[in-house]
């Protein structure tokens, strides 16, 4: 993989239902103990499961502190689910336009799932500059799988 690249993937088979696994992502409150990047630190606004449309906020930390609020743009419950995050300053949505979604398919081990970090919808400077982070993004995306199995583990 390059170093600027705008959609990267990773692919991992979790020994769990896509029900059990939807059910952790779709939890906002457990998304400091998933994140594999380690920038997540708090969740705030609602701890219900999320649903189409639901916003959520995150407080991370990447050098400052920074808050940022998502908002579900996909969810087929157990199969799909993603948010499109934005920064909360006052310019934020200019900044934003990346998804996070993940992609859960059964298979006979589990349930393969895919995290995809989609960055082609942010404007053209915004983008510029974080294709820099795919190799980053895509270490942390596989980490954050790893995670959710952990948690899921008999």
């Amino acid at each position: 993989m390059g170093d600027h690249v705008e959609v990267v993937s990773v692919e991992r088979v979790i020994p769990a239902s896509p029900e059990a696994i939807f059910d952790v992502i779709a939890d906002p409150a457990r998304h400091p103990e998933i994140d594999g990047s380690g920038t997540v630190r708090d969740t705030r606004g609602t701890t219900e499961r999320l649903a189409l449309g639901s916003k959520f906020g995150i407080a991370m930390k990447m050098g400052v502190p920074y808050s940022m609020i998502n908002t579900v743009v996909e969810f087929e419950r157990p199969r799909v689910i993603a948010w499109r995050p934005n920064m909360t300053v006052p310019f934020g949505a200019r900044l934003g336009g990346r998804i996070w979604r993940y992609e859960l398919e059964p298979v006979e081990a589990g349930t393969r799932v895919r995290e995809t970090w989609d960055i082609t919808a942010q404007p053209f400077l915004t983008r510029l500059v974080m294709r820099g982070a795919a190799r980053q993004t895509k270490q942390a995306m596989e980490e954050t799988l790893a995670r959710i199995e952990k948690i899921l583990a008999p």
